[in-house]
C-alpha cells in the first residue's frame, strides 16, 4: 500500500482477493481433497484423467519446487525476526542505531546462524505430529497474532498525526487506478498473500473432510488473511505518518523504521517484544504450510520414506542451502528469482490444471461436497474465463517485465 497508492491499491487488492479466494483457492482445496494427497499426487491424478500420465508425473514438481525455494528464503527472514525479538527482550534494540544494527547481521555472512537453526528445527519439530500439530499451534498462534496487533493498533491511534495515516489507508485517490501497474502489483500481492501458488494449499485440502464446504473454507481463509493484513497496516502506516517516516520504505519498515518508532514511544520495549512475537507466530505458520507441502509429496513419491527421515532431509536441505543465503545481498536476489518466476508460473500451472485439464464434472463434484449452496456454471466460468486469464497475465508480465512481487 505504501508503495502503490494507498487506498487505491487496497481497492484493487480486495477485488483480486475476492476473485482468487472464491475460485482459485477453493479449486486448490478441492483438488487436494479429491486426490487425498498433496501437490505431486494431485497434479498426477488430474493430468492422468486426461490421458497425460507422463505430464502428470512431472508437472507438479515445479510448483512444489517453488514452495521449497520460498522456505529457504522465508526461514532467513524469520531468523531476522527472532534476532529482533531477542534484542528487544534484552533491551539492546531500544538503544542502538537501527540501521547499523540491522546491517550488523543482515550484511554479514552467517550473521544469524543460531536463530536460523532454531527457526528451521523448531518448525520441523512441530510437524512431527502432522496436520493435528499445525491445527493446534494455529489455534494459539492466530488469536495471539490478532490480539497483539489490536493492542498495538490502539496504542498507535493515540499518537499525534496518526489520522493522516488513516486518510492514506481509507481515502482513495481514484486517479491512481489509471496506472495499470497498481493493478498488476495488487494482483501479485493477492496471489502471494493467499498462498495461491499451485502448491501449498493443496496439501491442506487433502486433510479436509468431505463434509467441509471448500468454497466457504476458502472465503474464510481470504477474509481472515485480509483482516490480519489490515490490522497490521493499522499499526504500521499511521505510525509512519505520526513519526514522519517514509511509508514507501518497504520491508525495511520491519527492521529499521519500525524499531525507531518503538524507541520513541512509552513502553516501546514491551511493544517491540509483542510485535516480534506476533511476527514469529505468523512466520512459523507459513513455514509449516510450505514444509508440509514439500514433505507430503516426497512421501507420496517414495512410499517407504519414514516421516522422521523426511523431516530430517528437509532440515538438512533447508539449512545446508539456507545458511549461505543469510546476508541480504544474497537473500534479496534469491527471493526476487522466486517471486518473479517460480510463484507466477506455479500459480498459472495450477489454474490451468484445475479449470482446463481437470474434468468439469469432477471439479464441480468435489467443490459441491458438503457445500451449503451448490456451485455450477457461474463459479466454474469465473474460474475458467476470469481467474485463469489473470494468472496467465501475471505470469507473462512477471517473466517479460521482471517484476518482483
Amino acid at each position: 500500500m505504501g508503495q502503490n497508492g494507498g487506498a487505491a491499491f487496497l481497492v484493487a487488492y480486495l477485488i483480486f482477493v475476492a476473485i482468487f479466494g472464491f475460485v482459485g483457492l477453493a479449486a486448490e482445496y478441492a483438488a487436494g481433497r479429491r486426490a487425498k494427497t498433496g501437490t505431486v499426487g494431485a497434479y498426477q491424478k488430474v493430468w492422468t484423467s486426461r490421458g497425460r500420465r507422463t505430464v502428470g508425473k512431472y508437472i507438479g514438481w515445479l510448483p512444489l519446487a517453488g514452495s521449497m525455494c520460498i522456505v529457504l528464503g522465508y526461514a532467513v527472514i524469520i531468523a531476522y525476526v527472532l534476532k529482533a525479538f531477542t534484542d528487544s527482550v534484552t533491551g539492546t534494540l531500544m538503544t542502538v542505531d537501527t540501521g547499523a544494527w540491522f546491517e550488523s547481521f543482515s550484511a554479514t555472512p552467517y550473521g544469524v546462524i543460531p536463530f536460523h537453526v532454531i527457526v528451521v528445527v523448531g518448525t520441523l519439530l512441530t510437524l512431527l505430529l502432522g496436520a493435528g500439530s499445525i491445527e493446534k499451534s494455529n489455534k494459539v498462534m492466530m488469536p495471539v497474532f490478532f490480539g497483539i496487533f489490536i493492542i498495538l493498533a490502539i496504542r498507535v491511534a493515540m499518537l499525534p498525526g496518526a489520522v493522516e495515516g488513516y486518510k492514506f489507508l481509507f481515502t482513495p485517490d481514484w486517479s491512481k487506478l489509471r496506472d495499470p501497474m497498481v493493478w498488476v502489483w495488487a494482483m501479485g500481492q493477492a496471489f502471494f498473500s493467499l498462498s495461491v501458488t499451485g502448491s501449498g494449499m493443496i496439501v491442506y485440502g487433502a486433510y479436509l473432510d468431505d463434509g467441509e464446504d471448500v468454497v466457504w473454507v476458502a472465503k474464510r481463509t481470504a477474509i481472515f488473511d485480509t483482516i490480519a493484513a489490515m490490522v497490521a497496516a493499522l499499526v504500521i502506516i499511521p505510525a509512519c505518518f505520526a513519526y514522519n517516516v517514509d511509508v514507501n520504505s518497504g520491508p525495511g519498515l520491519l527492521f529499521v523504521t519500525l524499531p525507531k518508532i518503538l524507541q520513541d514511544i512509552p513502553m516501546g520495549r514491551l511493544f517491540a517484544v509483542i510485535l516480534y512475537v506476533a511476527m514469529i507466530f505468523a512466520g512459523v505458520s507459513s513455514l509449516q504450510n510450505m514444509f508440509e507441502a514439500v514433505g507430503e509429496s516426497l512421501m507420496y513419491k517414495w512410499k517407504k520414506l519414514d516421516r522422521k527421515l523426511m523431516l530430517l532431509i528437509l532440515c538438512v536441505v533447508c539449512l545446508g542451502i539456507g545458511l549461505h543465503m543469510e546476508p541480504i545481498f544474497r537473500w534479496g536476489p534469491w527471493m526476487d528469482l522466486i517471486s518473479i518466476y517460480i510463484i507466477p508460473i506455479g500459480a498459472t500451472i495450477g489454474a490451468i490444471s484445475w479449470f482446463w485439464v481437470m474434468k468439469r464434472e469432477d471439479l464441480l463434484h468435489e467443490v459441491n461436497k458438503g457445500a451449503r449452496n451448490k456451485h455450477g456454471a457461474f463459479w466454474y466460468n469465473v474460474g475458467r474465463f476470469v481467474y485463469v486469464p489473470l494468472a496467465i497475465l501475471l505470469c507473462l508480465i512477471a517473466l517479460f517485465k521482471q517484476i518482483a512481487f
